[in-house]
Formats: C-alpha cells, structure tokens, sequence
C-alpha cells in the first residue's frame, strides 16, 4: 500500500508576487483580514504555516477607509517611552487625520500570529493615504475585495 506525503513549501521555492488592493470606501477590519490573508499566503495552494509564501500588498486610499459606529471617538492608540508620565493616547479619529497607513497596519499587525515570521510578514505590506505608489515596476496585480449581500461596500 502507498502512502503520500506531505509536502512544505520551503523558502527558496517560493516566488512571492505584488497585489495591489484600494481600500477606499471599506471598513478597516474587512480589508486587514484580507490583506492578512494575502501577506501570509493562505489564499494559495502552497500555503505553509510556518514558511512565508504570502504576497507583497500595496494598500491605497487609506485616508479613504471607514471606521463604524463609535470606534472613531471611543478606539484610542497609546504610545510611551521608558519614562514615567510619558504615556499618550490618541483616538482613532486623530490617528486618520495624522496618519491613516498607521491605522491600517495596526489592524493588520492584530491580525497575523504573534510570532517571528510575523515581523517579517508585516514589512511586506506597503500602505499609502493615496492613489499614487512607487511600486509600478514590480507590475502588482489587483486584488478586489469582495462585498458581502446585505453589507455596504
């Protein structure tokens, strides 16, 4: 009797390509899930938990991306130092007006194992609060994000 085995990626094997996906008009959580997705590789057939065989991301319009029901006011990012009385928070709405990407790639960054192929997942998303990228030579395909029945775009 035969047995198969199983197969694993493996680094070298890997090509990685470039998708390009346009947030504008969508939720945070809806689109971090799919590029979480994309830059892990699950959305391939050689997908291999503990090998990076996901794509490069290239988000744009991140100042164009929604935040629902109060998450605006009542979402709050901290920062610190090393020092006492250095902590500082800031709400989600003034995060979006200083920097959108950082937003993006904080939801992103949740949604990615806690792990070290993780830091190296996450250099591999470029966010951008608009329509233009530096990375045309790379020829990224584009990527839609569906739309579920019932839910606004």
């Amino acid at each position: 009797m035969k047995t198969m085995k199983t197969w694993n990626a493996k680094p070298e094997e890997v090509t990685h390509k470039w998708v390009i996906v346009d947030a504008a008009g969508h939720r945070v959580g809806r689109v971090a899930t799919h590029i979480a997705n994309l830059l892990r590789g699950k959305n391939s057939p050689e997908f291999t938990p503990h090998v990076d065989t996901g794509s490069f991301v290239i988000v744009v319009n991140t100042d164009k991306i929604e935040l629902t029901g109060g998450k605006a006011i009542s979402k709050k990012y901290f920062t610190h130092s090393r020092f006492f009385g250095s902590l500082k928070s800031k709400t989600a709405e003034q995060m979006m007006g200083e920097d959108s990407t950082f937003v993006l790639s904080e939801a992103v960054r949740g949604m990615l194992p806690t792990n070290k192929l993780s830091r190296h997942l996450i250099q591999k998303l470029k966010a951008y609060p608009g329509a233009d990228h530096p990375h045309a030579p790379q020829k990224p395909e584009a990527y839609v994000i569906p739309t579920h029945k019932g839910l606004k775009k």
